[in-house]
């Protein structure tokens, strides 16, 4: 118990199951605009028991050397709500879209300013609340990098620099996010970069 206390207020972490580090480390608390609670709290309002998550995609920005001219609003929701979830939005907001590939990218949503994308969550997802909003832990974030390239496309050049800067700057747990990497077939390159930020951490 004294251990869960610890590691909540961000005096230990846990890199993998059984080891703990000690050290003045930070959890991954990024900022939540008023327009990312507003969705969020209507999609709650109108959907009550579903699972879902919002984010910014500026939230990587302080991890990047070049900053991007561009970011979305992300709702990650479960595939069976993700059609009435965006229909509802789609009745609020502009410029919101299910699921873009990287077609629509191109022709559309890079051309756009105040993005709402709407796509499948994983099962499984490490998710996280700050303020009352599910929003996706870090380990979340930095997986989905490599494999949602259309959405992260602006990070793809610095995938290593960022996984080094998170790893020095946050409290990473490397299990959850190799336990996430296998769900979404890319152990073998989170591991890899891993090894990386370890290696320059060192």
């Amino acid at each position: 118990m004294y251990l869960s206390k610890l590691k909540k207020k961000g005096k230990i972490s846990t890199p993998s199951k059984g080891i703990y580090e000690l050290g003045s480390i930070s959890l991954f608390n990024p900022e939540v605009s008023g327009s990312l609670k507003k969705i969020y709290n209507k999609i709650k309002l109108e959907f009550p028991f579903i699972t879902y998550c919002v984010w910014d995609s500026a939230w990587l920005n302080d991890l990047m050397r070049h900053q991007p001219f561009k970011h979305y609003i992300v709702v990650e929701v479960e595939k069976d709500a993700s059609e009435p979830v965006f229909g509802f939005l789609n009745e609020t907001f502009k410029n919101v879209f299910l699921n873009p590939n990287e077609e629509i990218f191109e022709r559309y949503i890079q051309n756009l300013d105040e993005v709402v994308i709407v796509k499948n969550m994983v099962s499984e997802a490490p998710l996280i609340e700050t303020q009352k909003i599910v929003i996706p832990a870090l380990e979340k974030l930095l997986v989905d990098m490599l494999t949602d390239t259309n959405l992260f496309s602006a990070q793809q050049n610095e995938t290593g620099f960022i996984m080094k800067t998170a790893m020095e700057k946050f409290a990473i747990n490397k299990l959850k996010m190799k336990r996430y990497a296998l769900r979404r077939n890319r152990e073998s390159e989170v591991e890899k970069l891993i090894n990386i930020g370890l290696a320059k951490k060192d």
